[in-house]
């Protein structure tokens, strides 16, 4: 895909419309905002298509601190194309297709270099702004400035975001399917091999199979798990997980007196190799490790406890060999683990066409709210220009 854009918007602020969230919980409005051209090291890009994702959920809800800043432009799982380049950027061009990605990855920081993928590019953290500089690159028609999401806001036809928060993919993917691994997918398939690097003929136990939890299974999968265990209260989430790979389901309302551990202790003649939490429940991430396999098991952490409630685990238990780690964005670095990713889906190994249920036009935004909230959809592709 390439694009051609006039060359006067170049170094130009840019109006255009974007959905605004001006308190936490309401309906997002569909304004006319203004877009500051890219400073140095940032790109300006146009978005072509957007999804939903229940970080934007929690966060639109949420009304404390550190979370709250309001107006925003919500948004972080989209694919787009560039429309313009601040100094410095010479990794991207004109008309290249980009996602834009919450975990930066600078790939000259110690950390990038290294283990992990937590990137030190930026000594502050601004998640409500530019990391650069923390100020914002949107204005509303009043000419107040408006709160960027986690240095993307891709609820906006051009958002401006630094070139570490940015991955050039190749133009063969569809975009639609392109924008699952800006987050959701990525983390779940990522968290596989990288986080836990799952091996064949491995057992696996998932704790929610949203679309994070269901993206672990298409990850075991793909790894050769000789069983995928779905933990999940919603019975339909066993035919739809079959899809990608689950080959067994646990509902705990239906456990009787036995505890879901032992269900799953049962069933993996032990206790699972890997056990995965991607809900953000302090409760299920301590099932998940009293699931785990004595003396090997590994447990990780994807989900997000929003109130930070504490997690306790006797030391004897972690002495005897079982271990539990967190992975933001699956332990992936996104410049070098994306391209193979999106290579995996060209050659037909990965799957992302089931994780859209749903297709709706920006004017509708609020339905994808709806839908996710109501527990009927995956993934939402949120179209720009349709």
């Amino acid at each position: 895909m390439e694009a051609k854009f006039p060359s006067e918007t170049a170094g130009k602020s840019i109006r255009c419309k974007a959905a605004v969230c001006r308190r936490a919980g309401e309906p997002l409005l569909i304004e006319e905002i203004e877009v500051a051209p890219p400073k140095a090291g940032e790109v300006r890009i146009k978005i072509l298509c957007t999804s939903l994702c229940h970080t934007d959920i929690s966060f639109w809800k949420s009304e404390s601190e550190p979370f709250s800043f309001f107006p925003r432009i919500f948004g972080h799982e989209a694919a787009g194309i560039v429309e313009s380049v601040g100094e410095d950027v010479e990794e991207v061009k004109v008309g290249d297709l980009v996602l834009p990605v919450v975990q930066r990855n600078c790939g000259e920081c110690r950390d990038c270099k290294f283990k992990g993928n937590s990137c030190t590019k930026f000594a502050t953290e601004f998640p409500h702004a530019m990391p650069s500089d923390g100020t914002s690159r949107f204005l509303d028609k009043n000419g107040q400035p408006l709160h960027h999401f986690i240095w993307v806001s891709s609820f906006a036809e051009y958002t401006v975001v630094d070139m570490a928060h940015l991955v050039k993919i190749s133009p063969e993917v569809p975009v639609d399917k392109a924008c699952l691994l800006s987050c959701g997918v990525t983390t779940g398939v990522g968290a596989t091999m990288k986080a836990a690097q799952v091996e064949e003929g491995s057992t696996v136990a998932i704790f929610g199979l949203g679309t994070v939890g269901l993206a672990v299974a298409e990850g075991a999968r793909i790894r050769g798990a000789s069983k995928i265990i779905g933990i999940d209260k919603n019975p339909d989430k066993f035919e739809i997980g079959k899809m990608f790979g689950v080959t067994d389901f646990v509902n705990p309302t239906s456990c009787g007196k036995d505890l879901v551990k032992r269900v799953i202790q049962e069933m993996t003649d032990g206790g699972a190799d890997y056990c995965f939490e991607c809900v953000g429940s302090t409760s299920l991430m301590k099932d998940a490790f009293d699931s785990s396999r004595p003396g090997c098991g590994k447990t990780v952490i994807l989900g997000m406890d929003m109130h930070g409630s504490p997690l306790s685990i006797h030391p004897f238990e972690i002495l005897t060999g079982r271990c539990i780690v967190g992975a933001i964005y699956g332990g992936v670095k996104s410049k070098q683990d994306i391209p193979i990713l999106v290579e995996k889906y060209l050659q037909k190994e990965l799957n992302l066409d089931g994780f859209i249920t749903h297709e709706i036009k920006f004017k509708d935004i609020n339905k994808a709210f709806d839908l996710l909230l109501e527990g009927k959809s995956l993934r939402c592709i949120i179209w720009m220009d349709k």
